[in-house]
């Protein structure tokens, strides 16, 4: 575990993340005494699958039917 205190960190954060990023735990600590991990975050990005939203999506009957409040507008 790398403990550092806030102001050092701020100085060598680019390290700190490559440690982290390589499985080390890496701390920092406010002077108040909060602590803070860096962990690596993986696998974020998910994409969705198809078909998923199967039956969530509900059309009306009228859909393609046009709007009575745009009728002075069609030819």
């Amino acid at each position: 575990m790398h403990q550092v205190n806030l102001k050092q960190a701020s100085a060598i954060l680019a390290d700190l993340i490559e440690e982290a990023a390589s499985g080390e735990e890496v701390v920092i600590t406010r002077s108040d005494g909060t602590s803070f991990k860096i962990v690596p975050l993986s696998g974020v990005g998910s994409s969705p699958k198809f078909g998923s939203a199967r039956g969530l999506v509900k059309m009306s009957d009228d859909f393609d039917e046009p709007l009575a409040d745009f009728e002075e507008y069609t030819p």
